[in-house]
Parts: structure tokens; C-alpha cells; sequence
């Protein structure tokens, strides 16, 4: 009988933190569809310490950090199909902030893009959080 399982490679950046404590990976490529599940970023540094505590900052770390987990699945910001933005709070306050910042970062990408006002993220310290879905060259 034939193995019906499908394959999976996962992309763990040395740039980001190992979440293999919490049983995840950055990324994960489905070599045969070549879609790529990046896992949420968050402004945490390799000790899972926040380095910003504003909106704007986290949310510009967490734009950096999907870009190398992109660029590590042989993927860019052109290649996005999908972002989820999970921010702390109601969405609507921050949107003169993030609104700009996104739209510079998307470019003429223009994905599917889904915020999302939450209670809490990871941490306490964690405002911003950034999911995407993409394709891999």
C-alpha cells in the first residue's frame, strides 16, 4: 500500500527563536503544492524577550521577522498569499499606525490581509503578532 502521507519541510531561521520548546517551527513548506505556513512573529529576540514596547515597534520587528522566515522558505513579500495581524487591543486604535507601516512593507503584493483586536498573545509583553501564508519559488 502506498504511503499517503504527505511531506513536509520545516524552516527553522537561526535568526529566530527556537520554538522547538513549544513544539512549533517558523515555517513549514509543502513541497509538492509549494505553499508555505509561516507561524506567527512576534518581536521576540533568541531569549523570547520582547525588544520593543510599542505597537509600531513590535510591529515593524514582526514585519522583519516574516521576511526572513519568507526569504528562508525561498520566499518573498511578492510571493504572499495571506497575513493575519493579531494586535492587542481593539484593532482600530492602531491602525494609523500599522496602516502605513503594512502598506509600505506589502507593496504592489497586495495579499489577502485579515487584523485581529485580541486579549492576549503569547506573552504579556507581546502586542503584535504576524501569520502568513505564501508560495515558495
Amino acid at each position: 500500500m502506498k504511503n499517503s502521507m504527505m511531506s513536509k519541510k520545516l524552516i527553522n531561521p537561526e535568526e529566530l527563536y527556537d520554538g522547538s520548546a513549544f513544539g512549533l517551527s517558523q515555517a513549514v513548506l509543502e513541497p509538492n503544492s509549494k505553499l508555505v505556513f509561516i507561524s506567527g512573529q512576534v518581536d521576540w529576540n533568541h531569549q523570547f524577550e520582547v525588544t520593543s514596547h510599542s505597537v509600531e515597534g513590535q510591529f515593524k520587528k514582526a514585519l522583519e521577522n516574516l521576511s526572513i522566515a519568507l526569504n528562508a522558505s525561498n520566499s518573498s513579500i511578492e510571493n504572499l498569499l495571506q497575513v493575519r495581524i493579531y494586535i492587542k487591543g481593539e484593532l482600530g486604535d492602531h491602525l494609523n499606525v500599522v496602516g502605513p507601516l503594512l502598506a509600505e512593507y506589502l507593496g504592489s503584493s497586495r495579499p489577502a490581509v485579515t487584523g485581529i483586536g485580541v486579549a492576549s498573545l503569547a506573552s504579556p509583553d507581546i502586542l503584535v503578532e504576524i501569520e502568513a501564508m505564501a508560495i515558495s519559488a
